[in-house]
């Protein structure tokens, strides 16, 4: 079984592709980085290209058997996702897991949100066998914040007080694996999400024991948020993430029992917990 990774090397990509490496598949991973190909895991092949570029969709879904679909967040994510199932489609490709977002249809509004929507219809008329997986939250967003952590004892991310049903992307990467190499997942969706409810204080609190150390939530100040961020994000990028955060403040993004009873029968094991991946990742960090 050949299977074509398109996001595959980043957070949640890079452990799809090790997952299905352990599994003994054959992974190609699509990227426009010629350096980032030179960095795949062994076993893992780098085929470089764009969606954007039409040659890249005529060319890359030939003889590829399954396709695991992330767009990263852009400007073109829309376009780029309808591009590339009208390559699946031209290449006759069997079957295909898209990642989306967890209760999607709640915030259309958001672009980080919205622009999967489309991405979703086509998917599910695409004729492809295909699998929807829609993840909450990532418990791996927290490297993002190790410095913060670590250098001024302050948790940055603007979680909010409601909470959210975060998820390990461990937990992600085997359900893509097996929704790509197993039957009975065709034409479903799966939201993905943790065990537990993490706000902002909640998130710096399992931090804090973890590192031994007193961590702030710096709160859910948005303003101040964004003007920290635009030092290092585009502005489209800050605009669209300070919305979201302003949904989770408002909203919160948790899951219901239905959907933890689901993923755990997909896994065949309870979602991971917060608790336990920040124990990990801080005795890493201490090393």
């Amino acid at each position: 079984m050949k299977v074509l990774i398109i996001g595959g090397t980043g957070t949640v990509g890079s452990q799809v592709v090790r997952e299905l490496l352990a599994r003994k598949v054959m992974v190609q991973v699509l990227t426009r980085s010629a350096d980032k190909a030179k960095g795949l895991p062994t076993g893992a092949q780098g085929v470089i290209g764009d969606l954007l570029d039409p040659s890249t969709v005529r060319s890359v879904f030939k003889d590829v058997d399954a396709v695991f679909m992330l767009i990263a967040v852009s400007t073109t994510e829309t376009h780029e996702g309808l591009m590339a199932l009208n390559g699946m489609r031209m290449a006759e490709v069997k079957r295909l897991v898209y990642m989306s977002v967890h209760n999607v249809e709640q915030a259309p509004h958001l672009p980080h949100f919205g622009s999967k929507l489309p991405i979703e219809t086509v998917v599910k008329s695409s004729g492809i066998a295909y699998t929807i997986l829609r993840p909450n939250n990532f418990f791996q967003n927290d490297y993002w914040y190790k410095d913060a952590m670590l250098n001024y004892s302050v948790y940055p991310q603007p979680l909010g007080d409601l909470g959210l049903s975060r998820v390990d992307v461990r937990d992600i990467a085997e359900a893509a694996a097996i929704s790509l190499m197993s039957s009975g997942h065709e034409g479903k969706t799966y939201n993905l999400v943790g065990p537990s409810v993490c706000t902002g204080e909640i998130t710096a609190e399992a931090w804090s024991r973890a590192l031994d150390k007193d961590i702030s939530y710096a709160g859910n100040d948005l303003d101040a948020w964004e003007r920290q961020s635009l030092k290092f994000l585009p502005a489209w990028m800050v605009f669209d993430f300070r919305l979201m955060y302003k949904f989770f403040q408002d909203k919160g993004l948790k899951a219901t029992p239905d959907d933890i009873r689901r993923q755990t029968r997909l896994l065949g094991h309870p979602p991971r917990s917060f608790k336990n991946f920040v124990m990990e990742t801080a005795a890493m960090w201490k090393v």
